[in-house]
C-alpha cells in the first residue's frame, strides 16, 4: 500500500507541474468541440456530443472514474431554464497501468455524449447560445497537464450532424437488467445478468462508483476473477482497507445504494450496468478467464444447423424449384453431380459471406443494422421483384437462361452457382432456430470469426444438395430426367410468381401506390423485353446475348433512376391486439406500469414473422387472454431501417427479426422462442394474470 501511495504522490508532483511547462490552463493538448446531433425539439431528449481530437497520439483523456490516478471530467452548463443534462455517456475505456497505478484512459478521437431534456413548450426557434465549461485533464506516459475549454453551441442553427451514429455505436449500451451487488471482507462481487450465449473475451469489469465506504478503497490492479453459470455472470475485484496511521480514528462512510460500472465483454464490446445490494452466488463455480474459442465451435454447429434448417423455411419455398430441377438433372453422372453440388455449395456460401462481411463493415462504421438489412432498401426490394418474374417467366417457356433449362443439353456449372447465390439471398428474410444466437453473436465477437458463423450459414443451408451429389445412394432414388420435367418446371412458375406478388405488396408497403405503379411498368418493361429474348432464341442463336445484356442494363439503371420513397409510418398494421408502436421511451413506460408486456419485433418482408402472427399473436384466444390478464401488446416494425429497434435487436443478441420478449410485471426479458406455438402467449398471458 505503501508503494502505491508514493507512486501516486509522484504522478501527481508530475501533475501540477506540468501546468508550469505548459504556460498555464488551456485545451490544446486534447482539443474539444461541443456538436450537436440536431435541432432540439421541446419535450424531448436533445443528445449533444464533447468531441475530443487529441493533438498527437501520446496524449490520452479519462473516463468519468479515472482509477488510481488521473482526473474525470468536470462538466458545468449554461442552460435555458427547464432544461436539464443527464449523465454522459461514455465510449469503453482502456487500461492503462503506469508506476503500478491503473488508469482508465482513451486514445485517439473519442466522443462523449450527454443527453439533455428539453421542457415542453420550450421556444428553441430563437433560443440563446448553450455554454458549458469542461475541466478535463490530458496525459502522456510522463505528463499531466489540467486542460478547460469553455464551449458554446447555437441551438437554432444546428444541422444534422452525420459522425453521431458512429459516436452512438461507440457509446457502451444499458444492460437491460439490473445487477446485484455485494462486500466481502476482501472483494467486492457483482452479478450480473448476461445471457449464457453471450461469448466472452478478455473480460474485465470497470467500477465506475468509487467510493465503496465502509472504509474499503477498490485495488484496481488487482486480479480480477468471473465465474458463470447459465445466465449469470460474477466479477470480482479486490479490494483493501484503508490505512489509518496509529491512533487516528477514521469514521466509515456509508456504503453506496447503487454501484454503476462497465463489463468490458472483450473484443472492443462492453455494456454499462447498475448494481443494487443483494446476493450474489455461485461461491463454488471454478473461476474463469474469458476464452472466446470453445464459444466459436459452438456458435459455428449453431449456424450449421440454421442453415440446414432453413430448407424447410416457408422463406426458401420458392427456390427449391430451381434445386429441385438441378438435381434431377444430375441424374446419374457422379461427375456432373459432385460438380453441380459444388457449384451450387460456393454460390450459397460467397452469397452469405458477402452479406456478412457487409453487414461487418458497415456495423463498424457505425451503422445500427442486421440480417436481411438489404430488404430495408426499396432498390433491392425492386431488383427481387424484376428477379422472381423473371424466373416466373423461364418456368413458363418465355425465355431460357444457359444452365437453367430443364429439356436437353448438360447441367451448367455457372447455373448452380447462380442458384446457390439466388438460394442465400432470397433465404435471408428468415431467421430460424439456432440462427439467432448464431449470428447475433458473429455481429459482436471478433470479425474475422464472425465472417466464419455466416460461411457456416451458407455451409448449413447448402448441406442437402452436398450430400446427393457426393452419396450415390441417394441419388440414385432421385426420378430419372423426362418429359415430366417440362411440366413441372411450368408448375413450379405457381410458387415464383406468388413470390412476385408478395415483394409488390411489400414494395407497396414501403413506397405507396405510386411507387407500385412506377415498378410495376419497370416490370412490364422487364417482361417485353424477355419475351423478344425468347423470340431470338427460338429463330435464331446470334444476337440473343446481346439483347439479354442490354435489357439487364436498363432494367439496372431503371431502378436506379427510380425516385427513392418517402419513409411510410412503422406500424400501421391491423392488429386484434392493438399495440403500442416499440421505442425505447414506451418500453420503459410501459414496465413502470406493474402490468405484463408483450414485444414481438417483425417486418413484412419477414415470411417467419407473418407464419408466427398468424399462428399464435392474431388470434381471438390471445387477445381474450391479454385483455384478462391486463397485458400490454408492443410492436416494433423493422420493415424500414429503425435504429432503437436495431440497438434493441443486439442487446437482445438478435441479428434479425423475429424477436418476441416477455416482461412479467416487475420482471426482466424473457426470450420466447422464434417459432411460436399457437397457445405459448395464451399460456404466459394466464401465468401473469392476477387481481386488479
Amino acid at each position: 500500500m505503501l508503494e502505491r501511495l508514493a507512486a501516486l504522490l509522484v504522478l501527481l508532483a508530475v501533475a501540477f507541474a506540468g501546468p508550469v511547462s505548459a504556460q498555464g490552463l488551456g485545451d490544446d493538448r486534447i482539443p474539444v468541440e461541443l456538436v450537436a446531433e440536431s435541432a432540439p425539439q421541446p419535450g424531448e431528449t436533445w443528445l449533444v456530443a464533447l468531441h475530443f481530437t487529441p493533438s498527437s497520439p501520446e496524449w490520452h483523456g479519462y473516463w468519468s472514474n479515472p482509477g488510481d490516478a488521473g482526473l474525470g471530467m468536470q462538466l458545468e452548463w449554461q442552460l435555458p431554464d427547464g432544461w436539464q443534462p443527464g449523465e454522459p455517456l461514455y465510449p469503453l475505456p482502456r487500461r492503462l497501468v503506469i508506476g503500478g497505478l491503473m488508469n482508465h484512459i482513451y486514445e485517439g478521437d473519442y466522443a462523449v455524449l450527454v443527453p439533455i431534456s428539453v421542457p415542453e413548450g420550450a421556444a428553441v426557434a430563437n433560443i440563446a447560445p448553450i455554454g458549458v465549461t469542461a475541466d478535463y485533464l490530458a496525459c502522456t506516459d510522463k505528463i499531466c497537464v489540467p486542460q478547460q475549454a469553455r464551449l458554446t453551441l447555437d441551438p437554432s442553427r444546428v444541422g444534422s450532424n452525420p459522425q453521431f451514429s458512429a459516436w452512438l455505436a461507440d457509446a457502451v449500451p444499458q444492460l437491460d437488467s439490473d445487477a446485484r451487488f455485494e462486500l466481502t471482507r476482501t472483494h467486492l462481487r457483482v452479478g450480473i445478468p448476461i445471457p449464457a450465449e453471450t461469448p466472452l473475451g478478455d473480460v474485465h469489469f470497470f467500477l465506475g462508483t468509487p467510493e465503496l465506504g465502509g472504509g474499503d478503497t477498490p485495488n484496481y490492479t488487482g486480479a480480477q476473477t468471473f465465474r458463470r453459470q447459465g445466465n449469470l455472470l460474477v466479477a470480482e475485484m479486490p479490494i483493501d482497507q484503508i490505512a489509518v496511521p496509529p491512533g487516528v480514528e477514521l469514521t466509515a462512510e456509508p456504503r453506496p445504494g447503487t454501484i454503476e460500472g462497465i463489463l468490458d465483454l472483450g473484443e472492443g464490446r462492453g455494456v454499462r450496468l447498475t448494481a443494487r445490494p443483494g446476493d450474489v452466488p455461485l461461491e463454488g463455480v471454478e473461476p474463469f478467464r474469458g476464452n472466446a474459442e470453445p464459444v466459436l465451435w459452438q456458435l459455428l454447429l449453431a449456424a450449421l444447423a440454421g442453415g440446414l434448417l432453413l430448407n424447410i423455411m416457408p422463406c426458401v419455398f420458392p427456390i427449391l424449384s430451381l434445386k429441385a430441377l438441378a438435381l434431377a438433372k444430375a441424374g446419374g453422372d457422379e461427375r456432373t453431380a459432385r460438380r453441380d453440388a459444388l457449384a451450387y455449395t460456393a454460390g450459397v456460401v460467397v452469397a452469405c459471406a458477402a452479406l456478412g462481411s457487409t453487414i461487418l463493415l458497415l456495423r463498424s462504421a457505425g451503422e445500427q443494422i442486421g440480417w436481411a438489412f438489404q430488404l430495408q432498401e426499396p432498390a433491392v426490394l425492386v431488383s427481387l421483384f424484376l428477379l422472381a418474374l423473371a424466373i416466373t417467366a423461364n418456368f413458363l417457356g418465355l425465355f431460357q437462361v444457359p444452365g437453367m433449362a430443364v429439356a436437353g443439353g448438360a447441367p451448367s456449372r455457372s447455373g448452380s452457382f447462380s442458384t446457390g447465390l439466388l438460394a442465400a439471398f432470397v433465404a435471408t428474410p428468415c431467421t430460424g432456430p439456432f440462427m439467432a444466437v448464431a449470428l447475433g453473436a458473429a455481429l459482436v465477437i471478433e470479425p474475422v470469426s464472425g465472417l466464419l458463423v455466416f460461411m457456416a450459414l451458407g455451409v448449413g443451408l447448402a448441406l442437402p444438395f452436398l450430400l446427393v451429389g457426393f452419396i450415390p445412394s441417394i441419388r440414385r432414388r432421385l426420378p430419372r430426367p423426362g418429359v415430366w420435367m417440362e411440366t413441372f418446371r411450368r408448375w413450379m412458375a405457381l410458387p415464383m410468381g406468388l413470390t412476385a406478388l408478395a415483394l409488390a405488396w411489400l414494395i407497396w408497403r414501403i413506397g405507396g401506390a405510386e411507387y407500385l405503379a412506377l415498378v410495376l411498368a419497370l416490370g412490364a418493361f422487364a417482361l417485353g423485353g424477355l419475351a423478344l429474348v425468347g423470340l431470338f432464341q427460338r429463330r435464331t442463336r446470334t444476337g440473343t446475348l446481346v439483347i439479354f445484356a442490354a435489357l439487364v442494363a436498363v432494367l439496372g439503371l431503371g431502378t436506379a433512376l427510380l425516385p427513392r420513397p418517402e419513409v411510410q409510418a412503422a406500424g400501421e398494421a391491423e392488429s386484434l391486439l392493438d399495440p403500442i408502436d416499440y421505442s425505447e421511451a414506451a418500453l420503459a413506460e410501459a414496465r413502470r406500469s406493474g402490468r405484463p408486456v408483450f414485444v414481438w419485433f417483425t417486418a413484412d418482408w419477414c415470411v417467419t414473422c407473418k407464419v408466427n402472427e398468424g399462428v399464435a399473436i392474431e388470434r381471438e384466444a390471445t387477445r381474450q387472454a391479454f385483455e384478462d390478464a391486463n397485458v400490454i401488446a408492443m410492436r416494433g416494425d423493422w420493415t424500414q431501417r429503425d435504429e432503437e429497434i436495431s440497438r434493441m435487436l443486439t442487446q437482445q443478441g438478435a441479428a434479425g427479426v423475429p424477436l418476441y420478449l416477455w416482461y412479467a410485471p416487475g420482471g426482466e426479458a424473457e426470450q420466447l422462442p422464434q417459432v411460436l406455438t399457437p397457445d405459448l402467449l395464451v399460456e404466459k398471458a394466464r401465468a401473469s394474470a392476477r387481481p386488479e
